[in-house]
């Protein structure tokens, strides 16, 4: 660090006095040493020297300070413009700017004539700021800092117009025979924006793309059925094979309320499996029709289940006071807990109250759940059919296929 050292003061309290540098005598009855451009060279140790006489013998007092200056940190402690000769300020029209010019007047003890600080523009004095917006310079400020003393002048520019471009504002700094200067001048600040031939049909493609995407994803929520029914149909998907199971689907309705339920009894025996088993190739194990009277009910139902891909529950508001919860609770079990076949529930009419039904059906899917609307479900491309076929298992369009009946098929065990 530059020694902030321009000024050595050493006051005498007598009237004879010699003051020495390494015992060289450098003055001789001065009350004060004043050391200007301070210097490698005046390193040392300086001595204040008192004599007097007292009782006839003459005595002498003293008082050493040393004093040391490094070389490599020396600095130019002259009065100067800080920063250097010229600026190049980057800009934008409409923009406002403030130059600001500061020089180094010296140290708080230093003896320095008054500055002056002024902005030149076009050989001509810029005036101060008076309500203008014509480029105006501001109140000097002084500030202090480290014993430095700095003078501060400011340009202010409320708004850079066009003529403002590429030109220069000059501060100029004269104190004593001192005279120096600094160059602003203001540049057009180049647009790092893309250019409007780039940046139209990025921004374009962008948003097409993103349409696009937003595009495909209602497409996909609103015809997700369709769309994967189509997949299926075009690459001859078929999940049935190999996996042990004989029957599509075991289908639970009502038996035993003859004739209240005759519009049920109807669908599950008649209209269900004529179009899964007729139009689409399903294969439908249906207790009352395909099952051998006279067995065991419960290993039957179970057996049949096991050999079915899924089990097709039509729920109504009479179902349950038929005989068919044994049917229900165990498909629900193999399917929740056993993992071993997937619930496709069929409302066939509406229900609002479903306390009376196990919780466990509330963990099933909504895409396993297909409602009945009367006449509007009764076409084959209809939604309820495309949701229906959705949820059974993928398998190859075959139309009018025989019906296969569970009870007399080959392979089923006896």
């Amino acid at each position: 660090m530059v020694q902030d050292f321009m000024l050595f003061i050493i006051s005498f309290l007598l009237k004879h006095l010699h003051l020495k540098q390494d015992c060289i005598r450098k003055l001789e009855k001065e009350e004060e040493l004043y050391i200007d451009q301070l210097a490698t060279r005046d390193s040392g140790k300086y001595t204040c020297v008192k004599s007097f006489v007292h009782a006839g013998k003459r005595y002498n007092a003293t008082h050493t300070i040393e004093l040391r200056v490094n070389e490599d940190t020396e600095e130019n402690t002259e009065p100067r413009l800080t920063g250097p000769d010229h600026y190049v300020i980057k800009t934008e029209i409409g923009k406002k700017e403030i130059l600001n010019c500061t020089a180094f007047l010296g140290y708080s003890n230093t003896v320095v004539r008054e500055p002056m600080l002024y902005w030149v523009h076009n050989g001509r004095i810029i005036e101060k700021c008076q309500d203008t917006d014509s480029p105006c310079q501001m109140e000097e400020l002084s500030d202090q800092k480290e014993g430095k003393k700095y003078s501060l002048i400011q340009l202010y520019i409320k708004n850079i117009k066009e003529e403002d471009i590429s030109s220069s504002y000059t501060c100029n700094f004269i104190v004593g025979s001192y005279t120096s200067n600094q160059t602003f001048t203001l540049q057009k600040e180049t647009n790092r924006d893309l250019p409007l031939h780039v940046f139209t049909p990025g921004i374009i493609t962008a948003i097409l793309f993103s349409l696009v995407a937003v595009f495909v994803v209602i497409l996909y929520v609103v015809f997700k059925v369709e769309l994967v029914l189509l997949y299926r149909d075009i690459t001859g998907k078929d999940e049935t094979l190999e996996d042990g199971k004989i029957y599509d689907a075991f289908v639970s309705y009502l038996k035993d309320c003859v004739p209240i339920c005759g519009k049920e009894r109807k669908f599950a025996l008649d209209i269900l499996p004529k179009v899964l088993e007729e139009h689409f190739g399903y294969k439908l194990c249906v207790f009352e029709r395909d099952i051998s009277p006279g067995g065991a009910v419960v290993d039957d139902v179970q057996s049949f289940i096991d050999r079915s891909r899924r089990l097709i529950i039509i729920l109504s508001k009479n179902y349950i006071s038929d005989n068919v919860m044994f049917e229900l609770e165990t498909g629900l079990h193999k399917a929740l807990v056993e993992k071993k076949i997937k619930v496709i529930l069929i409302e066939y009419m509406p229900i609002s109250d479903f306390d009376f039904l196990p919780k466990s059906l509330e963990l099933l899917s909504s895409s396993h759940v297909v409602k009945w609307k009367e006449e509007k479900s009764h076409r084959l491309n209809s939604r309820f059919w495309k949701k229906l076929r959705y949820a059974m298992p993928a398998k190859p369009f075959s139309m009018k296929a025989p019906a296969a009946l569970c009870g007399t098929h080959p392979s089923v065990e006896t």
